[in-house]
């Protein structure tokens, strides 16, 4: 996942909405972090993000210092004299509220990284004001008239094409902002927006709670009999940490559920396991977010209607590559009987191996991940624990550091110095091989912690760009990973490996960015283009030259046989049901829960109903449900979007066809495409035009059917 859009750039964060009343304060003399946050970033390479410094008392401070001090920029901008042009308005306005987005770049740090009861009620407070901010800019009525008369003159004002894509940027964002309603709808959207702020902070802080105290107590470790030795240790630790010594905690996070569930013996364990985790939101406590969920919905349809259109689901299509809601559903449901059809074989597999072993159960939901791993060792002799032994993370971090020196040309290093928010994050000097050219850093923040939301994500803490100098862009991968003892190597599952390459590849997307304007820079494209980069990324992990370099066994050094690497080729396509029908189970709810407009909406009721008419197995549950679809509900930026990662992942099966049908995967001339025309020009060319020019013509839709198994 991949946390950024339009407004990181120009309205200064990942995630704002509407409101219109002043947010300053009385003039106070500002503490040194709230001084640090304002002023520009000191240190090596343009600046740094000065996190040693900075307290959660003073981010409200300087929240309301930074929205000052942009609402006085624009207000120069909105209100001179002069005429118009691309420079005093357009070029004005990316240079505009340089404080805001240093101070909400490590805002968003504390949100995502570093929570806590004092920054949840410091949260509830500035997003709101946030909102009101964004909304007060987008209304400003002369801003917009300049920004529209620039448009509108745009055929005789001999704009470069980066310039031309910047003003059709502006103006689009603004228009589907409602920049042209009347007062008295524009007040209408701001009171929306409003209060979607606060709900998206209560939906947010809702799952985090669960994720943070609701966790299974394990008092026997018979009860952990097949799950491998680090799981084991990790769950003491973390049963230390939760003053349970002497116990074993399994904590209520993907990266401690899945591995849990995939060799844990103790049936009846599983499934408690599996139901605390699908439940996260869904328990009926002050933690449970069914009821914020209709008021999102509701909001945000009345929301599209006062813009022009029918549904939220139109709304937010309208700039992308998909166009409209309808086609978008029209890829999902294409893809879903092949899926389904797949699950049948997968579950009829697993059933068979638990009839033959005498264990008479009905294969159900906490059982597929257990049985698919005993099918897998069946069908192909491969053993997903002997395939981790071979993927240790450090040296997996140094395989993504290969690829991008064989791709790219970058090279990365260790750097000394640099400020981080937590002791486990290491930072990387990022340079461009041959000429020595800094490119940018990479923080790498990779262990589970309390008050870590769960998941991956990218995050750039500054965007590259050459409009105020040769600015270099500071991005972060944020990873999950269970921490083992000190001095011993992390070892990770193939799919954890796979989503380590897909978040680098997002990194990957700002380090290459060679673009003017910061609004276009790095992975400023379209919601269902951006994943395209980081996925195509993971087809690296696979490759020869990867796998023996550096998947070495942790015990013996040695690289991964030939006889492993065969297995995991031939096993490419196993268990595609299972990950393509979770994935497709909530990307279609999304979409069908976007398209329902202003309907009263139960959402367990819909969830049954949607996939119950769908056909549904019953022994696969979606990837996010409702109640804890943090994309959907912790902002709007993937709502009525997450059907992004299938229309995207069309454009990297197509693209690694490319390489196939090249040199290879580390064919020169495929790989400076892929630089030229995706990875360096962030969003200064049309999404579907860039493509194009990489691939000489329209991305295949059967590439990714044949990738999946689904056809040959």
């Amino acid at each position: 996942m991949m946390i950024h859009s339009f407004y990181f750039a120009f309205f200064g964060g990942a995630v704002l909405c509407c409101c219109l009343n002043s947010c300053t304060s009385p003039a106070v003399t500002p503490s040194p972090g709230v001084k640090a946050l304002l002023e520009p970033w000191p240190g090596p390479h343009g600046g740094v993000p000065p996190f040693e410094v900075v307290r959660v008392d003073d981010f409200l401070p300087a929240v309301e210092e930074a929205i000052a001090s942009k609402r006085t920029e624009i207000d120069q901008i909105a209100g001179q004299a002069d005429p118009p042009t691309f420079e005093n308005t357009l070029e004005a306005l990316e240079k505009a509220g340089a404080a805001l987005r240093r101070v909400q770049a490590v805002y968003y740090v504390w949100t995502s990284n570093m929570a806590s009861p004092a920054m949840d009620s410091v949260q509830a407070v500035i997003e709101p004001r946030l909102a009101a901010f964004q909304d007060s800019v987008i209304q400003n009525s002369a801003l917009f008239q300049r920004i529209e008369r620039v448009y509108l003159e745009k055929d005789q004002l001999q704009l470069n094409p980066e310039q031309q894509r910047l003003l059709w940027r502006y103006y689009t964002n603004f228009t589907l902002a409602g920049a042209r309603l009347s007062e008295e709808a524009k007040a209408k959207v701001a009171a929306i927006n409003q209060q979607l702020a606060s709900l998206f902070t209560q939906f947010s802080q809702h799952l985090l709670a669960d994720e943070r105290d609701k966790y299974v107590v394990v008092s026997d470790v018979k009860d952990l009999d097949g799950l491998p030795e680090n799981f084991v240790q990790a769950a003491a630790e973390a049963a230390v940490a939760k003053g349970k010594a002497g116990s074993w905690v399994i904590s209520n996070t993907r990266s401690a559920v899945e591995p849990f569930l995939s060799y844990c013996r103790n049936r009846n364990l599983r499934e408690q396991v599996w139901r605390m985790f699908v439940s996260r939101g869904d328990n009926g406590d002050a933690n449970d977010n069914n009821k914020v969920i209709p008021q999102i919905l509701k909001l945000r349809a009345e929301r599209a209607q006062l813009l022009g259109f029918p549904t939220h689901a139109h709304l937010k299509l309208a700039d992308k590559m998909a166009k409209t809601p309808e086609k978008a559903l029209a890829l999902l449901e294409s893809v879903w009987p092949f899926a389904v059809s797949r699950v049948g074989e997968e579950v009829a597999d697993m059933q068979a191996y638990a009839d033959r072993q005498g264990d008479g159960i009905e294969i159900e939901a906490w059982d597929y991940r257990y049985y698919q791993e005993k099918v897998r060792k069946q069908k192909y002799d491969l053993d997903e624990t002997e395939i981790k032994d071979y993927l240790q993370l450090d040296k997996l971090r140094e395989g993504m550091f290969y690829v991008a020196g064989e791709l790219f040309g970058l090279e990365f290093k260790l750097a000394s110095g640099i400020p981080v928010f937590h002791p486990d994050v290491s930072v990387y000097e990022v340079s461009r091989k041959g000429s020595g050219e800094f490119a940018g850093l990479w923080y790498f923040d990779p262990y589970a912690r309390e008050g870590k939301r769960s998941g991956a994500w990218m995050t750039a803490y500054r965007e590259q760009e050459t409009l105020s100098g040769a600015v270099p862009t500071l991005v972060s991968n944020n990873c999950n990973f269970l921490k083992g003892k000190p001095g011993e190597p992390v070892l990770v599952s193939w799919d954890d490996a796979v989503t380590l390459f897909h978040e680098f590849g997002h990194a990957l997307h700002g380090l290459c960015s060679n673009v003017r304007y910061p609004s276009l820079s790095g992975t400023s494209v379209a919601t269902d283009y951006v994943e395209f980069p980081s996925q195509v990324l993971e087809r690296w992990l696979s490759t020869p030259e990867v796998l023996k370099r550096y998947a070495l066994h942790h015990q013996t050094g040695e690289s991964m046989p030939a006889s492993l690497l065969e297995k995991i080729r031939k096993a490419a396509t196993f268990n595609q049901g299972f990950a393509t029908l979770e994935y497709l189970a909530s990307a279609v709810i999304d979409m069908k829960l976007h398209l329902a407009g202003a309907a009263d909406i139960d959402p367990a009721r819909f969830e049954k109903e949607v996939l119950g008419a769908l056909g549904m197995p019953k022994q696969i549950v979606m990837r996010h449900r409702t109640p804890q679809f943090g994309h959907l509900f912790s902002d709007d930026q993937y709502s009525a979007g997450y059907y992004s990662y299938l229309w995207s992942d069309v454009l990297s099966s197509d693209a690694w066809e490319a390489f196939i049908e090249g040199g290879g995967a580390y064919d020169k001339q495929t790989g400076k495409r892929l630089h030229d025309y995706v990875f360096s020009v962030g969003g200064t060319i049309e999404e579907s035009e860039a493509y194009r020019a990489f691939r000489k013509k329209d991305p295949d839709q059967q590439a990714l059917m044949r990738e999946r198994g689904f056809v040959h």
